[in-house]
C-alpha cells in the first residue's frame, strides 16, 4: 500500500485481498459479516514489485516483450524506475518492448495499481450525473448512492450483485512473462473455416507475424504427428506485423458435436515458422470443425430462435454461468474440470457467460471444447447504462478486439451477445416500459445516454465481429425480441428472461404461461445445505433472519420470498437443517417445472438456460451448484429434466396434459404406459398408448382430466406414474401429484438399506414399502457427491446409489436419511 513502508510476499496470479489473507493482515473474507469491515482495502492504492535477474546473453535478442496478461485495474508500471506503460482495462492483453530499459543484472519491475474507487468518483464527478446501475451495491461500499462500477472496464459484479459481495479487487490476476524474440513471431492464427461439409472443409489459416527482421520466412501447417505437412508457403516479411492468409483443405473431416449429440472431434493443429530452415516458433492449437447458425426466421408464430450445428437443430439445454469465485486467482483448474463435468453429467449442451462477470480463462473455454458445451458468450456489460466518451469507446473497441481473437478459434463459442439486460430495462421509446431508469434523467441526458447506448451495441461491437469473426451471429442484448423491438413476456420472437416467477412472486404455474422462443433466463433461489452452511457461520447464525444468513442474501427480500413461497405449498419446518432442505426441494421443483414447459413447447421454443449453474460465495442465490461445488436439490432435478428423453407435465384448468420429448436422432415407436397408483403402491387405474417418440418436436400423448380424477380418488393419496418403453428397455420415467406437497397424505416410510463397498465406493441399496418423497442423503464432513438424491423412492423399487468414499470409513449410522415424509408428518 502506498505509504506503508512494510513489503509482504504476494502471489501472482492474484489480488490484493487475498495476499493481504495469506500474510495474515485480513479474516476470511467471506466468513460471517467480514465483507463489510474489509471494504477499507479498494479505498487505496497498492504496489507489486519485483526483480529479476538478465544476462549479457538474454540482452542480445533483438526484442524483448513484456507480456501482460491481466492486470486489474488501473495501473501504472515501472521499470528500473521509468514509468513505461498505463493501463486502465482489466480484460485488455497489454505488450510492451522493453528492449531499451533492460539491464545485466538486476531488473526492478513495479506495478502501482491505482484504487478504481478513487478512478470511478473522479469520472463519475466529471460526468456531473450518474448512469443506472441497479446492482452496484455502492452502500455497503461506503459510496452510499455513488455509483461507480460503469466506468471502470473490470469485472461488474466485483462491485456487488444480487447474488454476490462486493469486493473491488486491485492486483495481477493473469501470468506476466518476458518473452525474447530474434527474427519473428507468430502472434496469431484464426482457422478460419470457409467451408464445410462431409466431402471437405476448407479453412483459412490467417497468420499475424511480427516480423523484428524482414526477410524470406517459411509456414508450415501440420495436423498431429503427421512428418508432411498440410500446408507450406514461403513469405516476404516486412518489419511489424504482417498478415497472412493460408488456405487449406481436409477431405471427409470429422466434425464437432455439442454434447449428446456425437463426438467432440479436435484436430491438433501444429503451425511452424522458420527462416533458413530453423525453426524459430511452433504453435499447437487444438480445433474442433463444425458449422454454427442463428436461425431466426419467419414463421405463422412470430420468428424462430435456435442454433443449428453441423445442420441439426439443436434444443439448448443448460443454465448461466458466472465467475467461480470474487477472488479469480482462487479458481483452480480442478474447480473448472468440476463444474463443467457436472454439466456434461448433467446433459447440459450450453452455458451462457453472463455479462456481468469475466471473459473466462483459457482453460474454461478449453473444456467446453472438450466436453461439447456450446456457449453464448456476453460482452461484459450488465444491468447498467455506459459512458460513451471517445476514450470509453476506444478501450471498449480494444477490449473486444483483445478477446474475440482470443476466443474465436474455440469451437464451443455459438454466439456474441452485447450485454445483459440493458435493452429491456432502458426500453428506449416507451416511457411505460423498463426499470423506470429514464424517468430519472432531463431529455437531453436520456438523447445522450441512449446514443452511447446505440453507438456502442449497434454499431462498434457488430462491426469488430464482422471484421474479427463473421463466422458467428451477434445479438445486440440479452433478452431481446429483434434488433430494434424490446423482449416482453408475450414476445413471440428473440429470447426471453422470465421472472414473474421469484420477482414478481407469482405461482409456479406460470412458467406454463410464459414461454419464449429461446429462455435463456429464469429462476428460484434457496439455500445450500447444512453441510455448506456451516464453513461460513456459527451456529447461532442458523436462522433465516439472523444477521449473517441476510447479510449473504444479496436479493433483499430473498429469504422472506423462499418462506412466502413456502408456506403456500409446503410445511415450513421449525428445525433449521430441514427448512434448508424444503427449501432446495423447492428451488428443484420450480426449475424443473419450467425446463419441461419449455421441452414441451419445442420446436416454439427451442432453448431453457436457468439462472444460475454456479456460485462466486457461499450464500443463497438461484444456483444449482452451491459455491463449494456441492450439488443442490436442483442439480439432481435439471440432469432428469434434461435427459435424452423426458416427460413433461403440462397443467391447465382442467386437465393435465402430458407430452414426451426427445433429443435422440430419430424417432422410435414406443409404449407410454399411464399408472394411477396411491403410496403404497396400489394400481388404481392404467392405460397403454402406442406412440412415436419424435427428435423434431414434443408430442402430447394423453390429457387426464383433473375433475374426473378428483372425483374417483382422493388427490391428495395417489399419483400418476408414466414410463416410456421400447420394447423392454424403459426410456424414462417420472410422477405427476395432483395436490400441493404439503396436502399430501404421506406416512412415514421404513425405508430399509443395505451398504456395501465396491473400491473407491460405497453403495447402498433402498426399499421402501410407502412411497418415500424426495429421499435426501448426507454424510457428515463428506462433501463427495451421490448418485442420485432427493428422489422420490417408489413404493416396492429398489434404488442403487453410489458415494465416493472420503477417505474416511463410512459406517451405516454415518449415512442420514431425510424425507418430505417425515416433515410432513412432524407438521400435523
Amino acid at each position: 500500500m502506498r505509504g506503508d513502508k512494510e513489503w509482504l510476499p504476494a502471489e501472482v496470479p492474484g489480488c490484493v485481498h487475498t495476499d493481504l489473507l495469506q500474510n495474515d493482515r485480513i479474516p476470511q473474507p467471506f466468513y460471517r459479516n467480514n465483507e463489510k469491515q474489509l471494504q477499507w482495502i479498494d479505498k487505496n492504492d497498492w504496489i507489486y514489485r519485483c526483480t529479476f535477474r538478465l544476462d549479457s546473453l538474454q540482452l542480445e535478442h533483438n526484442k524483448i516483450l513484456l507480456d501482460l496478461k491481466g492486470l486489474d485495474t488501473y495501473t501504472k508500471i515501472f521499470l528500473n524506475d521509468q514509468l513505461i506503460l498505463e493501463t486502465d482495462n482489466m480484460f485488455r492483453n497489454y505488450k510492451k518492448n522493453v528492449t531499451q530499459y533492460l539491464v545485466a543484472g538486476d531488473n526492478l519491475l513495479e506495478i502501482e495499481f491505482i484504487s478504481p474507487v478513487t478512478e470511478g468518483l473522479r469520472k463519475l464527478e466529471a460526468l456531473g450525473y450518474g448512469l443506472p446501475a441497479v446492482n452496484d451495491l455502492s452502500e455497503i461500499g461506503g459510496l452510499d448512492e455513488r455509483k461507480i462500477s460503469v466506468f471502470t472496464r473490470k469485472a461488474p459484479y466485483h462491485f456487488g450483485w444480487d447474488w454476490g459481495p462486493r469486493f473491488v479487487t486491485s492486483g495481477i490476476w493473469r501470468p506476466i512473462e518476458l518473452i525474447f524474440l530474434d527474427n519473428a513471431r507468430i502472434d496469431d492464427i484464426f482457422y478460419r473455416q470457409s467451408l464445410l461439409n462431409n466431402e471437405e472443409a476448407i479453412i483459412d489459416a490467417i497468420f499475424e507475424i511480427d516480423a523484428i527482421v524482414a526477410g524470406k520466412y517459411k509456414i508450415d501447417i501440420y495436423q498431429g504427428e503427421e512428418e508432411n505437412a498440410i500446408a507450406t508457403t514461403s513469405v516476404d516479411l516486412e518489419n511489424g506485423i504482417n498478415s497472412i492468409t493460408i488456405p487449406f483443405s481436409i477431405a471427409q473431416p470429422e466434425l464437432w458435436w455439442p454434447n449428446g449429440i456425437g463426438r467432440q472431434h479436435r484436430y491438433n493443429f501444429r503451425a511452424q515458422l522458420s527462416i533458413e530452415n530453423v525453426i524459430i516458433d511452433t504453435v499447437t492449437q487444438l480445433i474442433g470443425l463444425r458449422s454454427i447458425e442463428l436461425i431466426r426466421e419467419p414463421d405463422s408464430l412470430g420468428k424462430s430462435f435456435y442454433f443449428r450445428v453441423n445442420g441439426k437443430n439443436v434444443f439448448a439445454k443448460g443454465a448461466n454461468y458466472i465467475p467461480n469465485d470474487n477472488f479469480l486467482n482462487r479458481v483452480s483448474t480442478e474447480k473448472y474440470e468440476n463444474i463443467l463435468q457436472s454439466a456434461v453429467e448433467s446433459n447440459m449442451n450450453m452455458l451462457r457467460v453472463w455479462g456481468g462477470g469475466i471473459y473466462e480463462n483459457d482453460i474454461f473455454y478449453e473444456l467446453c471444447d472438450r466436453y461439447g458445451i456450446l456457449l453464448w458468450q456476453d460482452f461484459m456489460f450488465a444491468c447498467s447504462m455506459y459512458p460513451g466518451d471517445d476514450a470509453f469507446l476506444e478501450n471498449v473497441k480494444l477490449e473486444a478486439i483483445d478477446n474475440i481473437k482470443r476466443l474465436r478459434n474455440f469451437a464451443s463459442i455459438a454466439l456474441w451477445c452485447g450485454n445483459n439486460e440493458i435493452d429491456v430495462a432502458w426500453c428506449e421509446g416507451d416511457m411505460n416500459c423498463g426499470w423506470s431508469w429514464k424517468q430519472h434523467y432531463t431529455p437531453k441526458q436520456r438523447e445522450i445516454i441512449w446514443h452511447n447506448y446505440d453507438t456502442l451495441f449497434k454499431k462498434i461491437l457488430p462491426d469488430i465481429i464482422e471484421t474479427y469473426d463473421h463466422t458467428r451471429a451477434y445479438w445486440p442484448s440479452s433478452p431481446q425480441a429483434d434488433w430494434d423491438v424490446h423482449a416482453r413476456y408475450k414476445s413471440t420472437m428473440g429470447d426471453m428472461h422470465y421472472w414473474g416467477v421469484w420477482h414478481g412472486n407469482e405461482p409456479f404455474s406460470n412458467y406454463y404461461n410464459h414461454i419464449g422462443r429461446f429462455m435463456s433466463e429464469y429462476g428460484f433461489q434457496s439455500l445450500p445445505d447444512m453441510q455448506s452452511i456451516k464453513k461460513f457461520t456459527l451456529p447461532h447464525d442458523w436462522d433465516f433472519e439472523s444477521k449473517v444468513l441476510l447479510a449473504h442474501q444479496r436479493s433483499g427480500y430473498g429469504n422472506s420470498r423462499i418462506l412466502d413461497y413456502m408456506k403456500k405449498l409446503y410445511p415450513v419446518p421449525d428445525d433449521f437443517n430441514q427448512l434448508l432442505y424444503v427449501g432446495q426441494i423447492m428451488q428443484a421443483e420450480a426449475i424443473k417445472s419450467a425446463i419441461l414447459a419449455h421441452r414441451a413447447n419445442k420446436p416454439y421454443c427451442m432453448g431453457t438456460l436457468y439462472w444460475q449453474l454456479n456460485d462466486c460465495w457461499p450464500g443463497a442465490s438461484w444456483s444449482s451448484m452451491d459455491y463449494y461445488m456441492s450439488w443442490k436439490a436442483l442439480q439432481y432435478f435439471a440432469k432428469k429434466a434434461y435427459a435424452p428423453v423426458a416427460i413433461a407435465f403440462f397443467p391447465d384448468e382442467n386437465n393435465v396434459r402430458i407430452y414426451i420429448n426427445s433429443d435422440l436422432n430419430s424417432n422410435k415407436k414406443i409404449q407410454v404406459r399411464l399408472a394411477i397408483k396411491d403410496f403404497s403402491g396400489t394400481l388404481l387405474s392404467e392405460e397403454i398408448i402406442d406412440t412415436t417418440l419424435e427428435h423434431e418436436r414434443a408430442v402430447e400423448v394423453s390429457r387426464i382430466n383433473e375433475k374426473k380424477i378428483s372425483d374417483e380418488f382422493k388427490k391428495s393419496e395417489i399419483f400418476l406414474q408414466i414410463d416410456l418403453l421400447e420394447g423392454e428397455s424403459l426410456l424414462a420415467s417420472d410422477i405427476y401429484f395432483f395436490d400441493i406437497p404439503k396436502n399430501l397424505h404421506l406416512t412415514e416410510p421404513l425405508i430399509s438399506t443395505k451398504m456395501r463397498t465396491e473400491g473407491e465406493n460405497l453403495v447402498i441399496e433402498l426399499m421402501s414399502e410407502e412411497l418415500a418423497k424426495n429421499v435426501y442423503l448426507w454424510v457428515d464432513n463428506c462433501h463427495s457427491r451421490f448418485s442420485d438424491n432427493y428422489f422420490d423412492l417408489l413404493p416396492g423399487d429398489k434404488k442403487i446409489i453410489t458415494l465416493p468414499l472420503c477417505g474416511q470409513e463410512i459406517k451405516e449410522n454415518d449415512v442420514h436419511i431425510l424425507t418430505l415424509n417425515s416433515i410432513l408428518n412432524q407438521s400435523k
